[in-house]
């Protein structure tokens, strides 16, 4: 399975949301062994490794035109449930498994691969991590993704965090591997557009109250009447009915309804670089799209409007020289980023990152560990922290959640086929789906609102 010069490199991706695919396919670009994997993931490549594609299914499925908007090609790319996954990865042969998934996800995959190579001389090497910046549920998702061979930490900062967990719980740390967010790139900001542009980064679930989300529509539509000469866009990330990784139930579409924004006001959509190409000022409350915005050198702020809160996770930006109010931007702020911060997050603005290097070789020690475990005679079985005996009371429910048993096997029943269906019952899954996310979406909201009367 080593990588050689008559044989591409194989790799799979399994992703669950449009942002993990995007975060799985691009790092898979960037960490395999190979000349110039960043150029071929590019349309004109003419060499490289060959991609596989599985999108999860379930509520974050991303819709075809979440997928174009993201703006990576595979080779192929199929939706599938955790059990045809595992399917699959037992009929063909793959070098490299990325698992860009939330992190039950990645433990019952890691738990259900487990089992599916018992006994084999040669496996994929497992890559897992995280699509952005880590302000929440540090040991809890770090103790899922446990089990890969490489656990990846977008910077030195992340690395150091990573290891202190799981050699705080006596878990092997040596799978913690340093690089930077993957789709960090573009053109650097060379000063001011005509027209000068202030673009609002929306989350789908940071602030997640009606209150919240109308208070930040009407400041951005505000800052919009009192700087008539500049152009401002709220940059969406979902059209009403797509999911993303994270649930929306208050869509700024359906708020700005409500209002007279004035015609220097524009709603977009598309790829998040496209929209730096054009951007002077990066408002937002803690999405990555900072930290994109900060790597091109865009001033960027983060908001303090609702406060400093771990909820909001505009706590992670503490020390970076970007908390800011809209007061101050209306009054023609312009941040200075702390290039001593940004360095630390795996953010390169011209300097190096953390540690001396740079982003163009932040990928080096991945590549160069998985080229190493490629040509090893054969690797160890996966082995995931949490096992039947060290969590029997929590593991069970997430691999039940993908119709796993607790020894990783599909249970009874599970949903899965051996050949495509017939028309008729791709109709009726279509529609059981789209019920689904209707539930999800719209009806689940207005549950829990009444609840709450």
């Amino acid at each position: 399975m080593p990588p050689s010069t008559s044989k591409p490199t194989r790799i799979a991706v399994l992703a669950d949301s449009d942002t993990r695919w995007k975060w799985g396919a691009l790092t898979a670009a960037r960490i395999v062994p190979g000349p110039s994997m960043e150029a071929a993931s590019r349309e004109d490549a003419q060499v490289g490794p060959e991609l596989s594609g599985f999108l999860l299914r379930g509520r974050a499925t991303p819709t075809a035109r979440q997928l174009a908007e993201v703006g990576v090609r595979a080779d192929s790319l199929r939706e599938v449930t955790a059990v045809e996954f595992l399917r699959a990865m037992a009929e063909e042969e793959y070098d490299v498994l990325v698992l860009a998934l939330v992190g039950g996800g990645v433990q019952a995959m890691l738990h259900g691969l487990r089992r599916l190579w018992e006994g084999r001389e040669r496996r994929p090497v497992v890559v897992t991590g995280y699509v952005g910046v880590v302000y929440e549920k540090l040991a809890d998702g770090l103790l899922l993704r446990h089990g890969a061979d490489l656990v990846l930490a977008n910077s030195r900062q992340d690395a150091e965090r990573f290891r202190t967990v799981y050699e705080g719980v006596g878990a092997d740390a040596s799978s913690v591997t340093e690089v930077a967010l993957p789709f960090l790139g573009g053109a650097a900001y060379e000063g001011e557009h005509d027209p000068y542009t202030v673009v609002f980064a929306v989350q789908p679930s940071v602030p997640d109250t009606r209150k919240d989300r109308t208070y930040l529509l009407d400041r951005l539509i505000r800052h919009a009447r009192l700087h008539p000469e500049r152009e401002v866009l709220l940059k969406l990330r979902s059209k009403p009915g797509e999911h993303t990784t994270h649930i929306e139930e208050q869509p700024y579409q359906k708020l700005v309804q409500r209002l007279d924004p004035p015609a220097n006001f524009r709603l977009v959509y598309g790829n998040m670089g496209e929209v730096l190409d054009r951007t002077d000022l990066l408002v937002t409350i803690s999405s990555t799209a900072a930290l994109e915005s900060l790597h091109r050198r865009i001033p960027t702020v983060v908001l303090t409007d609702l406060g400093i809160r771990e909820v909001l996770g505009n706590h992670h930006f503490v020390g970076s020289g970007c908390l800011a109010s809209w007061d101050q931007l209306d009054a023609g702020h312009r941040p200075v980023a702390d290039e001593e911060w940004v360095a630390r997050q795996g953010v390169a603005t011209g300097g190096p990152l953390s540690g001396g290097g740079s982003y163009e070789t932040a990928f080096d020690v991945a590549r160069e560990r998985i080229a190493k475990l490629l040509a090893a005679p054969e690797l160890p079985p996966l082995a995931p922290y949490y096992t039947p005996a060290t969590a029997p009371g929590y593991l069970p429910g997430i691999l039940a959640r993908h119709h796993l048993g607790p020894d990783g096997s599909p249970l009874p029943g599970a949903p899965a086929h051996e050949k495509e269906p017939g028309p008729v019952r791709q109709i009726v899954r279509r529609a059981a789906r789209g019920a689904y996310r209707h539930g999800v979406q719209r009806v689940a909201p207005v549950i829990r609102r009444m609840g709450e009367l």
